[in-house]
């Protein structure tokens, strides 16, 4: 999608993406190697009750869908950071998780004429629509001056 297609209070919906137990454990080894990651044996035997995501993987699966769904082919060159970031519940292996999005402002740079910069929320959900991340965030785009 470009600038111009994105208005505030827009709702936006993307997915499936399912990780599987492979993908958990070789995001964690990489990125975030904790045993509740990377331990299934031990992981099962905890309070988890079973293999769970990191929440960077987590945000990383979200980032897959808005990429594939909405930010392909773009103007999107990058992000100032997040707003607000919550994991919610614990992402398992086999989760199938849909990405929400609202468009919650969108506006260009009063010093940067050629600066779009859009405010959104994404909310993950699982198969069970439970929500497993909630974040806010801002994205920049090159756009033509108006």
């Amino acid at each position: 999608m470009k600038f111009d297609d994105f208005h505030t209070g827009q709702a936006l919906r993307a997915g499936p993406i399912s990780p599987t137990a492979e993908d958990i454990v070789g995001f964690a080894r990489a990125y975030d190697p904790q045993w509740f990651h990377t331990d299934a044996e031990r992981a099962a035997a905890s309070r988890w009750q079973g293999l769970i995501a990191s929440g960077w993987h987590t945000c990383a699966l979200a980032m897959r869908l808005a990429v594939d769904h909405f930010l392909a082919g773009s103007e999107s060159f990058g992000s100032p950071g997040l707003e607000y970031l919550k994991w919610l519940a614990p992402v398992r292996p086999g989760d199938r998780l849909m990405l929400h999005a609202e468009i919650l402002d969108k506006r260009r740079s009063d010093r940067q004429p050629t600066l779009g910069i859009l405010r959104w929320r994404w909310q993950l959900y699982n198969q069970r629509d439970e929500a497993v991340l909630d974040m806010t965030a801002t994205s920049f785009f090159d756009v033509p001056a108006a």
